[in-house]
């Protein structure tokens, strides 16, 4: 199946989505963007736009505000500042209060029960503790 496209070029010209390059066309296509997305049922058409919007979206944000990567014991550290929890409260899935305070002060790692056992805990995925497991070798 062959599939013709229009020109890109007269797309561009004629307004087509591009790459965003400042805040404000950042707030312009963040607000096409709500407008799709609040239609109660979008053509096909419409639905593509919202892809590709989000997409542009996306990619800007990515660039534009990246998000610093944490390490998995930072990412224990905010859970359990979120859920106002204290070690002893971890005890189940870490062990002795010792053996959360030396994985807490980064002188013990996770192991693979552990990262299991915290990933049910908190509703994550695994993978926000395994890079101490993964360096624990």
């Amino acid at each position: 199946m062959k599939t013709t496209f229009a020109d890109p070029v007269r797309m561009m010209e004629l307004g087509a989505p591009r790459l965003i390059r400042s805040d404000a066309e950042l707030e312009w296509y963040t607000e096409a963007l709500f407008q799709l997305t609040a239609l109660e049922e979008p053509t096909v058409a419409e639905m593509e736009a919202i892809n590709l919007l989000s997409l542009l979206v996306e990619k800007y944000e990515a660039e534009r505000f990246p998000i610093a990567a944490s390490s998995p014991i930072e990412v224990l550290k905010f859970l359990m500042e979120q859920n106002r929890l204290q070690q002893r409260d971890l005890m189940e899935e870490l062990g002795s209060e010792s053996n959360v305070s030396l994985i807490l002060s980064g002188k013990r790692n996770l192991t693979v029960p552990h990262v299991q056992r915290l990933s049910r805990r908190f509703g994550v995925p695994a993978s926000v503790f395994l890079e101490s497991v993964a360096t624990a070798a």
